[in-house]
């Protein structure tokens, strides 16, 4: 008998993890008690990996890409970046935004959804969709900044953050796409799962 799993079996455990983390999301996610970050390098390093909401989002932002348009898969990066610096730009600007975490909460489900249905979509209307997605979870980051604190130092670390996990979501939906698109699916209907239960928290 072949010590090999099959495909189904393989998918289930993948998204077992994902699972777990399901049941903790609510409790996870920042919003949820007022707070404020220093605006050390490390403090903005770390902030996307201890939000949940950010972590999943850019994940499966990052997994979807793999399988997008070449243009658009190169500009990944450069549009997490310039979205999350545009939304912390507008908070320590002081302009708000109407129901930011609501809508985080629907970009970590439709990234999710995205994933999930492994649709295609036009650069321009994938890119769009993203920097809008990027752009909510920029002005959280911004607004949890400590008064008189470095914001540029905050920043570099948000954004180098934000980016990698991005990368390595793509570099691991590469290799899942080569093996089992089924595993991408699992983890996207996971993620989605994950953004509907932050609405409803």
């Amino acid at each position: 008998m072949s010590g090999s799993f099959s495909p189904s079996r393989r998918l289930a455990l993948l998204s077992a993890p994902m699972a777990l983390l399901i049941a903790s999301v609510a409790l996870a996610h920042p919003g949820h008690l007022p707070h404020t970050h220093g605006g050390s390098f490390f403090a903005g390093l770390t902030h996307p990996l201890t939000g949940l909401d950010h972590l999943l989002a850019m994940l499966a932002i990052g997994l979807w890409s793999c399988r997008q348009a070449p243009v658009l898969r190169r500009a990944m990066p450069l549009l997490i970046a310039l979205g999350m610096i545009a939304g912390a730009g507008l908070a320590w600007a002081g302009v708000p935004l109407m129901g930011v975490e609501f809508g985080i909460a629907s970009s970590v489900l439709l990234a999710g959804v995205l994933l999930a249905t492994l649709v295609r979509l036009p650069s321009a209307v994938g890119g769009t969709l993203v920097f809008a997605f990027i752009l909510l979870h920029g002005h959280a980051h911004g607004s949890e900044l400590a008064p008189g604190a470095s914001a540029l130092l905050y920043a570099a670390g948000f954004l180098i953050a934000s980016v990698a996990i991005t990368l390595v979501g793509r570099t691991a939906g590469a290799w899942l796409s080569r093996h089992d698109s089924r595993w991408l699916r699992g983890i996207g209907a996971a993620i989605a799962a994950a953004g509907g239960a932050l609405m409803l928290s």
